[in-house]
C-alpha cells in the first residue's frame, strides 16, 4: 500500500490548487465517506493518493486536460510494484481515470470511484473552495470578479477579450457540483458547502459593489 509519506514526493508544492495539501484534504473526505458508506478502504486510500500523480498542474494544459489518464497509468506501475493483483490496480485505475468533472467518457460506476470523485469535488466547495479558487486567480493571474457577460450567463461561453474570473468559474463549474455528487453522505456535504460558497460570491459582488 503507498504511503502518506510515499505519496508526498510525487507532487509538488507548486501549484495550490493540486499541490500534496489538495490530496491530504481528497484522502481525508474519501476515508470519511468510504467508512459512511461501507466502501474498500484500501482502493480507497490508493485512489486518493494517487488521483492526480501525473500531469496535474495547471500551467500545462494538455497534460492537465489527461491527467487522470497519466495518473491512472502510474497507478498501475506504482501498484504492480507492491504486487497488487490486476483486479484490484484496475478497481484503482477506474477510480482515478472517472475523477474529472470536465470528461464524461468514463463515469463512476463502482462504489469507490463514486467516493473518489465526490472526494475531490468537495474539495472545489466551501470554505477550501474560495480558497482555492482565489488563489488560482491570484497566480493566473485573473481577477476575482467582474460582470459576467449576458452572454456567459445565458451559454456559458465568454464573449472576447471577456475574462474568466474566480466568478466566471463558479458560474461555469462550481455553482453545478452539488448536483454531481454520487453518494448520499457526499451529497448532505456539498449541499452545505454550496451554501457557503454561494454566499460568499454573493457577498463578494455586494462589496465589490459597495453596496456592503
Amino acid at each position: 500500500m503507498p504511503t502518506i509519506e510515499q505519496a508526498r514526493t510525487w507532487y509538488s508544492d507548486s501549484d495550490p490548487v493540486h499541490d500534496f495539501d489538495h490530496i491530504l484534504r481528497v484522502y481525508r473526505m474519501a476515508e470519511r465517506l468510504a467508512l459512511a458508506e461501507g466502501a474498500d478502504l484500501e482502493i480507497i486510500h490508493a485512489a486518493a493518493l494517487l488521483h492526480d500523480a501525473e500531469g496535474s498542474n495547471p500551467d500545462d494544459k494538455a497534460k492537465r486536460a489527461n491527467h487522470h489518464h497519466t495518473s491512472a497509468d502510474f497507478a498501475a506501475d506504482v501498484l504492480s510494484a507492491e504486487g497488487w493483483s490486476a483486479e484490484r490496480i484496475a478497481a484503482v485505475q477506474h477510480c482515478i481515470r472517472a475523477h474529472r468533472f470536465r470528461d464524461t467518457s468514463e463515469l463512476p460506476q463502482t462504489l469507490e470511484a463514486q467516493i473518489i470523485f465526490d472526494a475531490d469535488k468537495l474539495d472545489a466547495i466551501g470554505a477550501v473552495g474560495v480558497a482555492r479558487v482565489v488563489s488560482f486567480s491570484a497566480r493566473v493571474p485573473r481577477p476575482f470578479y467582474a460582470q459576467p457577460s449576458q452572454q456567459f450567463l445565458e451559454t456559458g461561453t465568454k464573449e472576447p477579450d471577456e475574462p474568466h474570473t474566480a466568478y466566471h468559474e463558479h458560474l461555469f463549474k462550481l455553482s453545478k457540483i452539488k448536483e454531481r455528487m454520487f453518494t448520499k453522505t457526499g451529497k448532505a456535504i456539498a449541499a452545505e458547502r454550496h451554501q457557503y460558497l454561494d454566499e460568499y460570491f454573493k457577498r463578494l459582488i455586494a462589496e465589490w459593489n459597495g453596496e456592503l
